[in-house]
């Protein structure tokens, strides 16, 4: 089916349960340009932590831990992209003989599909768009250098982030939340305090099913991320294709595939 960029279901073995999800490549699996690969590589591994917590098991307004970290992955992520784009009027560095070596974008499937945790499922949603912009832009043939417009682009996904959690969760006015250099304080992050003006149903949950969820050890294979050569053909949530491997793929079997623990 055509017609949007949704993002992948990684239904591959037993994760296909977790509801995993991974950015849309479509058929851009390479970057020549590092700054790139590196920006999807910090965005991806942290996304992909901060979505294991078991805040995003919970409907509950997330915990100042889960908070902290997505405070630090925006500004992590401002701050690559402010610091390497270059201005439309200054000349790219360029080299004289030298091409670096096309390599394959990581990819970090990452809890999505059936969080609980709204606030959190919109964050990831966010982010996982700006990871689908960034592995299909046209910059990644451009080996040295990312444009203030691609900066734009994938930073206004990031921002967006940081407004919400920050007008919803901190209730830092919209004025202050928009300009674009503003950052959270130490102090407006100690002063967090959802049972202030969250109802008293969206504060209480059921509990969360408490032997389903894979450990360090088992997420390992996730953690490292995968090589996107290493997937099988992946489909949309939530009756896409199997990930089977030998299901009509040349996909070599490896530890990518290994199946999430059974409860």
């Amino acid at each position: 089916m055509s017609g949007n960029d949704a993002f992948l279901w990684y239904n591959v073995g037993d994760w296909g349960r977790f509801g995993l999800a991974i950015p849309n490549f479509s058929n851009d699996t390479k970057s020549q340009n590092d700054t790139i690969r590196y920006l999807t590589d910090v965005v991806g591994r942290n996304l992909q932590a901060i979505l294991w917590h078991p805040d995003a098991r919970l409907r509950t307004p997330p915990s100042i831990n889960t908070l902290t970290r997505i405070h630090k992955l925006c500004t992590r992520a401002r701050s690559i992209l402010a610091s390497r784009a270059v201005p439309a009027n200054i000349l790219n560095m360029e080299t004289a003989h030298a091409l670096p070596a096309p390599e394959e974008f990581l990819v970090y499937p990452t809890p999505y599909f059936k969080v609980r945790n709204q606030w959190l499922k919109q964050y990831a949603g966010l982010m996982l768009i700006g990871l689908t912009e960034a592995m299909q832009h046209q910059e990644n043939a451009r080996p040295l250098e990312i444009s203030e417009a691609f900066a734009g682009l994938i930073g206004q996904y990031v921002q967006r982030v940081y407004r919400l959690m920050a007008t919803e969760l901190f209730r830092i006015p919209l004025a202050d939340a928009t300009k674009p250099d503003f950052t959270i304080s130490e102090e407006q992050l100690a002063g967090y305090n959802p049972s202030a003006w969250f109802t008293s149903t969206e504060l209480l949950d059921t509990v969360a099913p408490l032997d389903d969820w894979p450990t360090e050890d088992d997420l390992e294979v996730l953690t490292n991320g995968i090589p996107i050569s290493h997937l099988p053909v992946l489909g949309r949530w939530p009756s896409g294709p199997s990930g089977t491997v030998g299901s009509g793929t040349s996909v070599p079997v490896g530890e990518s595939f290994a199946p999430a623990p059974t409860a």
